[in-house]
């Protein structure tokens, strides 16, 4: 049987599922965890108020017409303004959500708290942290393996690493699983064919999350290019901050800084990294788009042509996988390869599944999930790896 060409879009309204309870229980405890990290003043408590009872009890309001992005929003939202929160897309109104609380809480005004990330207090605490350590230590004994042990081992913590998503543990009180569950799709081989040693690769890696998510993704980045799997790795991540955790320049430098100070092996790939981003091996982007309520599938055409440039487009995270395969209640087994067809070059996903949208499964995989956990495609104990080639 063929899968259909479409499938419902996933909205806030039904009660008791993920989305509904990302807008009902998440964005209030960020609203207040944002609250308590500054010492904002009176406008910007009395803005984070206003965000709070219009996204509980009111219709969606635009953007201030001087807003340097309001022509953008008022395009992408014309058929969503005086709406309620929970009558539009999930994906339109999580985005629009953090663009709103950037707004109350001055990043884009012209005083003195514009530019301040309301994040990064979350962001730096989550560094410093005996797990932390205890990964960077870890990497004395990972490294020491053969190169194709280590490339394994690395990749499987930059894809576990995606547990570390503040959003997530703003209201599962960080109760993922400590033990890894099995893949439900684990693809790894066919990514790793599309790197053989010593070609001339070059990788784009979609980042999600900072914290404790980048700093693995950075070492599998400096693997790749030690071991001749890339020679040349760019790293995109958001322009400004989006969503809790998402990874921007700051955090990479953040995070870059942390390795370049450790011991041991840590210490050395945060060495060579540092390197590497001198001679241009490895390079940082922050395209606009990351930061849109869109799918890839309408991707501008300049940042068409850089994935089309690319060996392989591994996108990392729980987002990337929404706006990758469409944010849509598909079946499961609906085929990753048809979902990603638009794609203009090789693409990979590394997810932990925190949302109700997953394709590429077989029927065996689907059934033994539904009848062992009501909430796999949720909970963050369960993760991927799939590749269109």
């Amino acid at each position: 049987m063929s899968e259909p060409a479409d499938a419902p879009v996933i909205l806030g309204d039904e009660p008791g599922s993920f989305a509904r309870s990302v807008l009902t229980e998440r964005h209030p405890a960020l609203i207040e965890k944002v609250r308590d990290a500054f010492p904002y003043g009176p406008d910007q408590h009395r803005a984070l108020d206003a965000l709070r009872h219009e996204h509980a009890e009111g219709v969606i309001t635009p953007l201030d017409p001087g807003a340097h992005d309001h022509d953008r929003w008022q395009s992408w939202g014309r058929d969503y303004v005086g709406r309620s929160w929970f009558d539009v897309p999930f994906l339109w109104i999580e985005s629009y959500f953090y663009r709103r609380l950037l707004d109350a809480v001055g990043y884009f005004g012209d005083g003195p708290w514009q530019g301040i990330d309301p994040f990064r207090p979350f962001k730096q605490a989550e560094l410093d942290t005996p797990e932390t350590a205890r990964e960077l230590t870890a990497l004395d004994q990972i490294l020491d393996r053969s190169a194709d042990e280590a490339g394994d081992a690395l990749l499987h913590g930059a894809l576990w690493g995606n547990r570390a998503d503040l959003g997530f543990h703003v209201t599962s009180g960080g109760a993922a699983s400590s033990e890894a569950e099995p893949l439900v799709a684990d693809e790894s081989a066919a990514l790793w064919r599309l790197l053989p040693a010593g070609a001339p690769a070059t990788v784009c890696l979609v980042a999600d999350n900072a914290g404790r998510e980048l700093l693995p993704d950075l070492v599998l980045i400096d693997h790749l290019l030690r071991h001749g799997r890339a020679e040349r790795v760019v790293l995109q991540v958001k322009p400004y901050p989006y969503y809790v955790s998402d990874a921007t320049t700051a955090d990479v430098v953040d995070c870059l800084r942390q390795l370049a100070r450790a011991e041991g092996a840590a210490g050395e790939a945060g060495a060579r990294l540092w390197a590497a981003m001198a001679d241009g091996r490895l390079t940082v982007r922050a395209h606009d788009f990351f930061c849109a309520p869109l799918p890839y599938a309408q991707m501008p055409d300049g940042l068409r042509r850089e994935f089309a440039e690319a060996t392989v487009t591994v996108l990392k995270g729980d987002l990337n996988y929404r706006r990758l395969v469409g944010d849509q209640l598909w079946s499961p087994t609906t085929p990753f390869a048809d979902r990603t067809a638009y794609f203009p070059g090789p693409v990979a996903a590394l997810r932990t599944l925190k949302s109700d949208v997953i394709t590429g499964l077989d029927a065996d995989t689907e059934a033994a999930l539904d009848a062992r956990e009501r909430h796999w495609r949720t909970a963050g104990t369960h993760a991927l790896i799939q590749v269109r080639s």
